[in-house]
């Protein structure tokens, strides 16, 4: 469903993914898997068509099949705090600042393949407000399109899955909101392509507002 097309989604839960959907770490995330590739004798572009949404060890698992899974943690750890520490060009999704602030005193959670550390930093250098409820990395044992975070992060707020609405930008994402039962929201040019229930260019065509049963309301914007 395009953004042209007026749409009222209600929801009592919001799961929300970070990189993509909240905030553009595009710069980052490409600057980091080209070196990653570029050492491992990878096309950087092919690569970076699967980076996105995946924690970094399933991703090297996918690029590098036949390597142990015990150098891809190793690895992993080192492409965290590289990425971690650099910022630049970490921004915000468009109506990303609104739509947090909508989200205020809602039922959300953040569900992220991102670790603490690096959640932290880039939430941070967005200027968005870090939700209470949040699944990391270090909080499951598999990651998207598993939907072992997106379920946790439905638990953890007390609500069943299909009470809950994902955003997401990736395929792994969607995929995992699908698997969890969760009806998804694609946001950003990547989703398009994957058939969320309802696809936004960013977040500025959304309105979130309170529904009159306690629940949540969104209305897709043209």
């Amino acid at each position: 469903m395009p953004a042209t097309t007026p749409a009222t989604l209600t929801a009592r839960a919001l799961l929300l993914d970070m990189d993509g959907t909240l905030v553009n770490s595009d710069a980052v995330v490409e600057r980091c898997w080209r070196r990653w590739a570029e050492r491992h004798g990878l096309d950087a572009d092919a690569a970076l068509k699967v980076v996105h949404g995946r924690q970094g060890y399933a991703t090297m698992a996918v690029l590098l099949p036949d390597r142990p899974m015990e150098e891809n943690y190793a690895d992993n750890r080192v492409m965290l705090a590289e990425e971690t520490a650099d910022l630049d060009g970490v921004v915000p999704v468009p109506g990303a600042p609104a739509f947090m602030a909508a989200l205020a005193e809602l039922p959300h959670a953040l569900v992220t393949s991102a670790d603490e550390a690096l959640a932290q930093a880039r939430m941070g250098a967005a200027a968005l407000p870090m939700p209470e409820t949040r699944v990391t990395a270090e909080c499951v044992g598999a990651s998207k399109p598993d939907p072992e975070g997106f379920l946790k992060g439905a638990a953890e707020l007390g609500f069943a899955p299909a009470d809950c609405v994902v955003f997401e930008d990736s395929e792994a994402g969607i995929q995992a909101g699908r698997a969890a039962g969760m009806r998804v929201v694609g946001v950003g040019p990547r989703a398009a392509a994957f058939a969320p229930d309802v696809h936004v260019a960013d977040l500025t065509h959304l309105r979130v507002e309170p529904a009159a049963d306690g629940g949540i309301a969104l209305t897709v914007l043209p």
